[in-house]
């Protein structure tokens, strides 16, 4: 694996393009690429701080896949979400300097969350750029944290734009939700507790590992664990149908982008495009990526909640909802999946739970 990321320098000149996400490259200088031995060392970093969530596993399930399957309930992790252990590395990571000039972070929700969070325990400034319809619920959560919330309008704002503004203003850090050797690394301890806890005749049998994909950065911290302690399994990420852009990039060999209007119920996947360092990352790992509907994720949120009495948000959902309905196919072999998320807008899950019982 190479010691820094050259992946733009090799690409095709309609993917070398100088989007916001450049400028941000820029400020944070050459971005080394993380490996497994920077997961495990944000695992040990993290570990008195976040929770180690469990493996669950659902009988229904089983039969309907024809296989083992192992839910990684990072729901039940603090924050609501997986982004927590990211977060914290991140901040971790500063110099004390650093610190004392506070953080930057631009987030549909749970990145947003997860950094107030950190921020909080570590006594460090935060200012998070929210957009206006993200769901209350996490601009709520991000604010009673104490950080600073700034929002912006996603069809006709750039994010990226305004926290590089936001930088200048308080000469802070910027801590991205993907662009981050210490985030990537951090998520990657999600995929690394999975494969320890299962026992050694699943972790032998283990043909899929599967999670929710939105810049790509849990998929790429996973796909390095993955890639060290079960080379023979394959990495499988779950994108909701409009922002199926790894889907797509898989395909073209490049970073595809999704159109401005797209909708979908799944708030914490609305990436616009796959975010660079997790996409040099999973151009390696990445055996397939698929996409599914608004109403294949309404259905699995139920699942979880009526199997495993779990309440997990749409974007959370994506994975087993791409194995609820058909798009992954286990061969009969152990799989692991990740509920990566549980913060759903209590309003939306009444609904979702309404629609069922009419």
């Amino acid at each position: 694996m190479p010691a820094a990321l050259a992946s733009t320098a090799a690409a095709p000149a309609a993917a070398r393009s100088r989007p916001p996400a450049a400028i941000q490259h820029e400020m944070l200088g050459a971005m080394p690429v993380p490996t497994f031995a920077d997961v495990e060392r944000a695992a040990q970093a993290i570990a008195p701080h976040v929770v180690h969530t469990p493996l669950l596993r659902s009988a229904r399930l089983d039969a309907l896949a024809g296989a083992p399957v192992w839910l990684k309930a990072e729901s039940q992790q603090v924050t609501g979400s997986f982004k927590a252990r990211g977060a914290f590395n991140a901040l971790l990571s500063l110099s004390p300097e650093a610190r004392a000039r506070g953080v930057v972070a631009y987030s549909t929700g749970n990145h947003g969350q997860a950094i107030a969070w950190a921020a909080r325990q570590l006594g460090v400034a935060a200012t998070i750029v929210m957009p206006v319809d993200a769901p209350k619920n996490k601009v709520q959560r991000a604010a009673v944290q104490g950080a600073r919330i700034v929002h912006y309008d996603r069809l006709r704002e750039s994010r990226e734009d305004i926290g590089m503004r936001l930088l200048q203003e308080t000469g802070g850090t910027l801590v991205p939700p993907g662009d981050h050797p210490a985030v990537l690394a951090a998520q990657g301890t999600v995929a690394l507790e999975a494969l320890r806890d299962l026992p050694p005749a699943a972790l032998q049998n283990l043909g899929t590992f599967a999670a929710p994909c939105g810049g790509g950065g849990l998929m790429a911290g996973c796909g390095l664990a993955v890639d060290a302690l079960a080379p023979g399994a394959r990495l499988i990420a779950a994108e909701p149908a409009g922002f199926d852009d790894t889907v797509r990039s898989l395909r073209s060999g490049r970073r595809e982008t999704n159109a401005p209007g797209a909708r979908t119920l799944c708030d914490a996947l609305q990436a616009v495009t796959p975010a660079e360092l997790p996409f040099a990352i999973n151009g390696r790992f990445l055996n397939d990526a698929v996409a599914v509907s608004d109403e294949e994720v309404a259905a699995a949120i139920r699942f979880a909640l009526e199997e495993l009495r779990l309440v997990v948000e749409p974007g959370g959902a994506v994975a087993l909802a791409a194995l609820l309905a058909g798009r992954m196919d286990l061969q009969g072999r152990d799989a692991v999946l990740v509920l990566s998320g549980g913060n759903i807008d209590l309003p939306l899950l009444a609904r979702l739970i309404a629609e069922e019982a009419a």
